[in-house]
């Protein structure tokens, strides 16, 4: 079957958001995804795509019950493809120009208390003489919790991305963006535990990866979550990957530290994703103010 305008032009948009945008295939995807929504809904061509077309596209979405976020989501999708196919003069003009989306509702993330992320390390800790695996898992969430990473960054981290000498991991984030993530004592010597029962479990395919599975190979995400679970559920705050991420923010801010500092750590592109965790350090002490002050 010969390929319509819409897939020839999201093609073309695909290998642009790989090739020059460098963005991850599961962001590559995900957009795709969004604009293929958007051409199976207005069944139209894309150059007979208007701003009525669209704002007729978004009421449908909203009267579906789509949430404000994936609705969001879609509008910025659209929004980049159809700027994009205007700067390379394939559409003569932009029809999402003045597209506007719900604005989406902000909730504070859920964090674990610092004393409930010390019992999950103190979990985790006390399986250590079960094996190997039980040494990964402990160096798996004091990296987690100690850099700030994400659960792909955790995954995607080598050998050679651990610097003894300065106490720091080389991590590469969203748009093969490179950061330095400096590590604790406690990160380090769980590491340090890690790589020395390492060795044993290394297939061929997987020599030069940090962290491995059972069978060897790089280990999956879905591994990764697992074990935040079991351990957080062990010290009463169930959480995954990214709620250590959060947690680590939080604490950070909570202990002092300047806002453009965890931005660094954290690799956020804008301070303005950062400061949600100043919300979230200052309705604890709301909290606080209201459980222990006289007159609160």
């Amino acid at each position: 079957m010969t390929p319509g305008p819409w897939d020839v032009l999201l093609a073309e948009y695909g290998d642009h958001l790989s090739l020059s945008r460098r963005l991850s295939p599961n962001t590559v995807r995900a957009y795709l995804t969004d604009l293929r929504h958007l051409a199976n809904a207005v069944d139209v061509p894309p150059r007979a795509v208007t701003l009525q077309v669209l704002r007729g596209w978004l009421a449908a979405l909203l009267e579906g019950g789509s949430a404000p976020s994936t609705i969001q989501r879609r509008v910025s999708a659209v929004r980049g493809f159809f700027a994009w196919a205007v700067e390379q003069s394939l559409l003569d003009e932009d029809p999402a120009l003045r597209l506007r989306s719900p604005r989406k509702t902000r909730r504070l993330p859920v964090v674990p208390a610092q004393d409930d992320v010390a019992d999950a390390m103190a979990s985790t800790r006390a399986r250590a003489e079960e094996g190997p695996l039980a040494v990964r898992d402990l160096a798996i969430l004091e990296v987690l919790y100690a850099g700030g990473i994400r659960v792909a960054e955790l995954c995607s981290l080598n050998l050679v991305d651990v610097d003894d000498e300065r106490g720091v991991l080389r991590v590469v984030g969203k748009g093969d963006k490179e950061r330095a993530v400096p590590l604790g004592a406690p990160a380090r010597t769980a590491l340090a535990a890690w790589r020395a029962v390492r060795p044993p479990l290394v297939r061929t395919g997987s020599a030069n990866a940090l962290f491995v599975g059972a069978r060897g190979g790089r280990i999956d995400p879905r591994v990764v979550r697992r074990v935040v679970h079991d351990a957080t559920s062990a010290g009463g705050s169930d959480v995954g990957p990214h709620g250590l991420r959060h947690a680590m923010a939080t604490h950070l801010l909570e202990g002092g530290a300047d806002l453009r500092s965890v931005q660094e750590i954290l690799g956020h592109a804008s301070v303005a994703t950062t400061q949600i965790y100043t919300h979230v350090s200052a309705e604890r002490l709301r909290a606080a103010f209201r459980q222990a002050h006289p007159r609160a």
